[in-house]
């Protein structure tokens, strides 16, 4: 799906997705964006880039763009598909991104024109149109693996350094309530002008602990790693937590922290590189496509960065696999960094920040814009959307439009507008009722998944599958 990437590189640069996509961010409402000088949040988005026929001229367009620093724990999780469990900003995008590209092939079913699509060669089948490709934009390294690289110049970790290491008794310190949590974290942390990939990143608002494990005279000295909040997946190979370069295992599945219980999400550096074999589209689409769709590149807004790091997170670590079924490759995009920074990033807060407007924090909105006919915008708050009532929280008004129950809706009128004579194989036959049967049914995508955890994701925590029955 990534035909035509040279003359891609030549008709657009790092600074130019980035400026499109911070410029867009900057002409939504204020509704969702963060308190000038005390709220920072992190940045994604895709873009769809589109060749003229006569490759003389060039279209950039955001199509999904997402705001986020939380996820929610395993006890919080809904069993009717109705809350967000990961509200990062590049899932936020990567949801946003399907519920556009449902919306095209939606058009495309019903004899429109679409932006994306056009008839495959196999029957029900259909591809994205050759000319068009598609971007990734983040404004900050994804967490997880891709953020952990040796510190360079005078970058420092986040937190003061002591003596004694404080990850001896995370477990004592999770149960702490939210508030003597936070006020304990302000008084570890406040001090340090933080400059580096982690203070910067969604893992300040996650981790429970500050990441210090030496005296100041050797992490002054020695060499440091940027460390994660990103906790190994259990069962799996674990940190060394040692000083310096020693502290985190490179390379290993991570899951996100949360305020005291750990979460059921991946890190977005494992969920990026699972892209790259499977495809973004997801499961749901997989039916009515006849191979997956991947990012032609990634593109990181101006922040401390590795590309080595990028490389072995997001492709290394799935360049093994084989055996893979037709339309899903091993992809490698290109991996580029942008001068440009996020003016809403923890650092460029902080230099903002008045002290009479009490502690930075991160932003509690998640914003998802994505360019459908209705309802662009859907900006949530704990996973639901934003200003509901405790009241209505169970009810249709309190869903995000991202969520699983309503992409699976989205879904579910696409196969009602499909014509029976071209309804793909994998729908036909059998009962398929709930989410979790319609995911299952799409064998392909199915089979690509199953053979990227057995060669190189065996440790990938999967939900619950009470949690994927809903209809």
């Amino acid at each position: 799906m990534c035909a035509n990437t040279l003359l891609n590189q030549i008709m657009w640069s790092a600074d130019e997705i980035a400026s499109l996509c911070y410029d867009h961010f900057n002409k939504l409402p204020k509704r969702g964006k963060p308190e000038a000088g005390r709220e920072w949040t992190l940045l994604a988005a895709v873009v769809q880039l589109t060749v003229s026929p006569q490759r003389e001229t060039f279209h950039k367009q955001v199509v999904s763009l997402g705001t986020g620093t939380k996820c929610i724990g395993r006890s919080a999780m809904s069993v009717k598909g109705d809350i967000l469990n990961d509200s990062h900003a590049e899932v936020i995008a990567r949801r946003g991104c399907v519920r556009y590209l449902m919306e095209q092939l939606y058009r495309a079913l019903s004899g429109q024109d679409s932006a994306v699509f056009c008839p495959g060669n196999e029957k029900g089948k259909w591809m994205v149109k050759p000319d068009v490709s598609f971007i990734f934009f983040t404004s900050q390294t994804p967490c997880g693996d891709a953020s952990i690289f040796p510190m360079t110049g005078s970058q420092v970790q986040p937190c003061e350094p002591v003596k004694e290491s404080l990850h001896t008794q995370p477990e004592r310190h999770g149960l702490k309530r939210p508030a003597e949590r936070d006020l304990e974290d302000t008084h570890k942390c406040h001090r340090i002008n933080t400059r580096d990939a982690f203070s910067t990143s969604r893992e300040t608002a996650d981790t429970d602990e500050c990441k210090v494990t030496t005296d100041a005279k050797e992490s002054t000295n020695s060499p440091d790693l940027h460390r994660t909040g990103a906790k190994c997946v259990p069962d799996g190979p674990s940190d060394p937590l040692q000083p310096g370069l020693l502290y985190h295992s490179v390379g290993v599945l991570r899951v996100k922290p949360g305020r005291g219980e750990r979460t059921l999400s991946l890190s977005c550096s494992d969920k990026l590189a699972r892209w790259g074999v499977v495809g973004f589209q997801g499961a749901l689409l997989s039916h009515y496509l006849q191979g997956a769709m991947y990012f032609s590149a990634v593109v990181l807004g101006k922040c401390p960065y590795s590309q080595q790091a990028m490389h072995r997170a997001l492709h290394t670590r799935c360049a093994h696999v084989s055996d893979l079924p037709s339309g899903f490759s091993v992809q490698s995009p290109e991996l580029l960094l942008s001068g440009l920074e996020f003016t809403h990033n923890h650092t460029q807060t902080e230099t903002k920040h008045i002290h009479t407007q009490g502690r930075i924090s991160p932003c509690g909105a998640a914003i998802s814009w994505c360019a459908v006919s209705q309802q662009p915008l859907d900006v949530s708050a704990n996973g639901y959307k934003q200003g509901v009532t405790k009241k209505k929280l169970s009810s249709v008004q309190a869903r995000s439009l991202i969520s699983k129950v309503e992409l699976f809706h989205t879904f579910l009128r696409l196969v009602a507008v499909t014509e029976e004579s071209e309804f793909p194989e994998s729908l036909r036959g059998g009962e398929l009722r709930t989410y979790w049967d319609f995911k299952q049914a799409a064998a392909s995508y199915q089979q690509a998944w199953t053979q990227l955890r057995l060669q190189a994701f065996s440790q990938w925590s999967r939900s619950p599958r009470e949690l994927l029955l809903f209809h």
